[in-house]
């Protein structure tokens, strides 16, 4: 694990950085910019946390930040395996769980909602922005196949996850045609 003492090296100040075995990329590498949208969504499922009070979610969400967390050294450290299809499998049995109690969708989802559910298609939006950088990775250089699934699986249980949040609320969360 890494323990930084300085903040600054100034390593990184002609436009590029290290990946976590060493190897010097461009700041603007494709493994650069998935770890900085990995980041992102790991911050904003931060957010998210600070805004849900219901321990079922709050257990999800600090294993969805660890995960991520295992994702970017993944990426970092291109020999290091973190994830596996056990962490697909939380994914989708959590995202069957929560869709079980959820009435069927017939309109589209306002990213909208008290207590997380905002935060929580936020969250969904850049977990997508995450899967998206992760296929531009692949079309380029190795990246294990089970970062794409559980990046895919991920936005969709934030989405369903946002629906839950509306539902325990009972507020609005359909779009209406005009």
């Amino acid at each position: 694990m890494a323990r930084l003492t300085k903040i600054y090296t100034r390593t990184g100040d002609a436009g590029f950085t290290s990946l976590g075995n060493g190897e010097r990329v461009s700041k603007i590498d494709p493994r650069i910019n998935l770890c900085g949208d990995l980041d992102e969504c790991n911050s904003s499922i931060g957010m998210l946390i600070e805004n849900v009070q219901a321990k079922d979610v709050l257990t999800f969400l600090s294993q969805v930040q660890n995960d991520l967390f295992d994702i970017g050294a993944q990426v970092t450290f291109p020999d290091y395996q973190a994830i596996s299809q056990d962490k697909i499998n939380y994914l989708e049995s959590y995202l069957d769980s929560l869709n079980a109690e959820l009435k069927p969708l017939e309109e589209f989802v306002k990213p909208r909602g008290p207590n997380g559910a905002a935060y929580c298609h936020l969250s969904r939006s850049i977990a997508r922005r995450c899967e998206r950088t992760a296929w531009e990775l692949k079309s380029t250089q190795e990246l294990d196949k089970n970062i794409l699934i559980y990046l895919n699986r991920l936005s969709d249980c934030l989405f369903v996850l946002a629906r839950s949040l509306c539902e325990r609320d009972s507020a609005p969360e359909m779009w209406t045609k005009n």
